[in-house]
């Protein structure tokens, strides 16, 4: 599978929870902030299954028709209840559906088989399950360009994955190539698909986030293509700040002091940082602004001693240093000589630990 992959957004509708009309307003309120990706269950469908199903297919129909992707969930029970073989894929693609997610798997040789299936339905394995279950499908020669893969949503609070099995989880599928998403938590919405409702992630650390921060965590690790809000509705306000989000580059958001001058500021927001190589525990340091202005003479003024999250700009008393980028780390002793220049947002600070060597960042103002 050569070429870039683009990161795509998504949303989650739950048709049974839920009237028509609103799943179709909030799918086009979605597409116009191109969202392209949706997820939806057809493992929780109620009783009237004929009516459901005929009302779902109108919604994925739709769906389609904006240009989005559907995949939704699906079972062995749902292949028992709808009389569907694992080797005729015909119900699901006439749905409207672009592929079908097994929350619980086969064996590993039927998997393998539906990935050949001639619609082109994609086949999305679930991600968390932390076994040899990708493994064992590889196996079995697979069509991989129809293979997939999604991590699991936790409706239950302290039940979602631990960052060090998400990593490993999500590794796996990466080293193979296959495309991965995970989902994030609208602080707004009021349903899944299921009863409870504590929020809708895959992380666990994320549950209580705002959602760009949650949807930047899962970019930044490098391991995610597709960025999925789980529970429904999240606020136009939210699709449009992931909308206008960089899914390519980390975008910190920070608060600048009043009194930083001009030049300082122009450093903060109109460059493209990086973190050099050779890294220090004690801070992020972005050197190229140094090299760019070297013959500008930085004044000392904001000299006060300096915690986890400032922003530094070393002013001309430490000679050749001038003008360099630093992000905190840790608290430190201010020499006299160093500007605290302003302040990543409190919600962001766990995200300076993921900067890695060499990587590149910017930062986006936030205004108190």
């Amino acid at each position: 599978m050569g070429g870039i992959r683009m990161r795509k957004l998504g949303v989650s509708i739950y048709p049974q929870n839920s009237s028509k009309e609103e799943s179709l307003e909030y799918l086009k309120l979605a597409a116009k902030y191109g969202f392209v990706r949706v997820f939806t269950c057809l493992i929780s469908m109620k009783d009237d299954k004929e009516k459901s199903i005929r009302e779902f297919g109108e919604i994925m129909n739709y769906a389609k028709s904006l240009g989005m992707e559907v995949v939704a969930d699906v079972s062995p029970s749902v292949f028992h209840d709808f009389n569907i073989d694992y080797k005729d894929l015909k119900f699901f693609y006439e749905l409207g559906l672009k592929g079908i997610r097994l929350d619980l798997g086969f064996s590993g040789i039927e998997e393998s088989i539906m990935t050949f299936n001639p619609y082109g339905l994609k086949i999305e394995l679930n991600m968390s399950n932390g076994t040899k279950y990708l493994d064992n499908i590889l196996s079995y020669a697979p069509n991989k360009d129809n293979l997939i893969g999604c991590h699991n949503f936790y409706p239950h609070r302290y039940t979602g994955l631990s960052r060090k099995h998400f990593m490993e989880c999500s590794r796996t599928y990466k080293e193979q190539g296959i495309e991965t998403a995970a989902f994030i938590s609208s602080q707004n919405a009021a349903f899944g698909p299921w009863p409870i409702n504590e929020g809708l992630c895959t992380l666990e650390e994320h549950r209580e986030l705002p959602i760009e921060v949650q949807a930047k965590d899962l970019f930044n690790t490098e391991l995610i293509d597709n960025v999925i809000i789980a529970n429904c509705f999240a606020s136009e306000d939210e699709l449009r700040t992931l909308s206008q989000m960089n899914k390519d580059i980390l975008s910190l958001r920070i608060h600048i002091y009043d009194n930083v001058p001009e030049l300082e500021r122009r450093i903060i927001l109109d460059e493209i940082h990086f973190n050099r190589g050779d890294v220090s525990e004690y801070m992020i340091r972005s050197t190229q602004s140094r090299v760019k202005y070297a013959g500008h003479y930085f004044e000392a003024f904001n000299t006060k001693d300096i915690e986890r999250g400032d922003v530094l700009i070393e002013s001309s008393l430490y000679d050749r240093y001038a003008g360099e980028l630093q992000i905190a780390l840790k608290p430190m002793k201010n020499s006299g000589k160093t500007n605290v220049v302003g302040r990543i947002a409190e919600e962001e600070l766990f995200l300076l630990d993921y900067i890695r060597p060499w990587q590149k960042f910017n930062f986006v103002e936030k205004n108190y």
